[in-house]
């Protein structure tokens, strides 16, 4: 019996590998030799990003064309340029459109910070040195599940309001460097305890590793963050472009089991509010040419499974698809000008969130706003920071007005 198993296990394994080589892109041996180098003993955890930069360089070298192409048109025109300036100079403007009916107009009744030159990037090492204030604390065992914590050294009286930070890139990056500085040290400056997470990646870890850490993070939070004088009770959670795309997704299954791991098991892993900054939502569409290259490239390196095998994963993991009408408050930021996740994703899952969910939905869309603005366009992202920390303090208030009322949904 146990020789019929392993022929028929062996038959199958076979199988799959001819399957697998008949239908195999480019990308998928560029991916698959780069994760055989991370699968070596002793050293392959060392060679792990060496596979992230293969599936870089391969989707980089279908893309980069393109977008470079629309990017320079854009730029040698002169009205463009003119409407840019004009643009950037609205951008609290923008701000004030999107937050009014959402927060109090009389939250709105403020010096709005003034239009910077430097790239907030250039400000980095400020922001870490004013509020960085613990490095590298661990959420689970893996190398990469750590977080850094980010407050002033004062903090108000009592329990503060937590924010949990997802960075992006592309979900073959989850590094904490450089990326929400801007927001969190804005954050940091009003009060808030922030935790920037950093995650396993693909292509040696598939997903669904990614949002498993994201929720271990959030489980770490609920439990542990009192001790750096965060309230468990009321914690946030914000990303960009993939780090957004998980962020909305944790927001939007807190008791999913399809995403528990042992670390999560038992434990709270809701939020109480969600900003998604350029981020992507739509995990399933394949209506445009964009779309279909954004499905081969979750197919080849992400999730390393093909869509129309396992529908069922795409769509789990697509926050568009999980809406629900007990999601918390978000928020959603994106810019106009946004080559690699255009800004129909956003204006979507905006359109299906007020549709459905009974919190507020606020909008921000930063017209002529490119993808990662919050790291090199310094005339917007202090303004955009602003907004945020208004929507943020006007739900934390909320809560904390009508405590009850609102530990009922955001348990749900």
């Amino acid at each position: 019996m146990d020789l019929t198993r392993y022929a028929v296990q062996s038959r199958s394994s076979i199988c799959s590998r001819v399957r697998w080589f008949r239908h195999a892109r480019a990308m998928d041996y560029v991916v698959a030799a780069g994760d055989s180098y991370a699968s070596i003993p002793l050293v392959g955890r060392h060679l792990e990003p060496f596979g992230a930069l293969a599936a870089v360089g391969a989707l980089g070298y279908r893309h980069a064309p393109e977008m470079m192409s629309a990017a320079w048109r854009k730029r040698l025109a002169r009205e463009t340029l003119e409407l840019r300036q004009l643009e950037r100079r609205r951008t609290h403007t923008q701000a004030e459109e999107a937050l009014r009916g959402v927060i109090p107009d009389a939250d709105l009744d403020i010096n709005w910070p003034r239009a910077e030159r430097t790239a907030p990037m250039w400000k980095a090492a400020e922001h870490r040195r004013r509020h960085l204030y613990r490095r590298g604390v661990r959420y689970g065992d893996a190398p990469t599940q750590v977080l850094d914590v980010w407050r002033r050294k004062e903090l108000p009286d009592g329990p503060v309001p937590v924010l949990v930070f997802v960075p992006g890139g592309a979900w073959i990056h989850g590094g904490r460097i450089l990326q929400g500085y801007a927001l969190m040290s804005h954050l940091a400056e009003l009060g808030w305890i922030c935790l920037s997470v950093e995650y396993r990646v693909a292509p040696h870890h598939p997903w669904p590793r990614h949002i498993q850490d994201v929720k271990a993070a959030i489980a770490w939070a609920r439990a542990n963050v009192d001790h750096v004088g965060g309230d468990r009770n009321f914690v946030a959670i914000a990303g960009t472009s993939a780090g957004g795309h998980l962020a909305a997704l944790a927001g939007l299954t807190p008791s999913d089991p399809t995403f528990e791991t042992e670390l999560t098991a038992g434990a709270d892993t809701s939020v109480d509010a969600v900003v998604g900054i350029y981020g992507r939502y739509d995990w399933e569409d394949q209506s445009t040419p964009d779309r279909k290259r954004f499905i081969e490239f979750l197919e080849s390196v992400v999730v390393k499974r093909r869509i129309t095998r396992h529908p069922d994963i795409y769509r789990a993991a697509s926050p568009i698809a999980r809406v629900h009408r007990d999601a918390p408050p978000f928020m959603v930021v994106h810019g106009t000008a946004d080559g690699l996740i255009p800004v129909a994703q956003a204006q979507e899952f905006v359109e299906k969130l007020r549709a459905t969910s009974t919190q507020p939905v606020a909008y921000l869309e930063l017209r002529g706003a490119h993808h990662g603005f919050d790291m090199t366009d310094g005339a917007r992202t202090a303004s955009a920071a602003t907004a945020i920390g208004l929507f943020l303090n006007a739900i934390h208030r909320d809560r904390t007005v009508h405590p009850v009322e609102y530990a009922g949904h955001a348990r749900r």
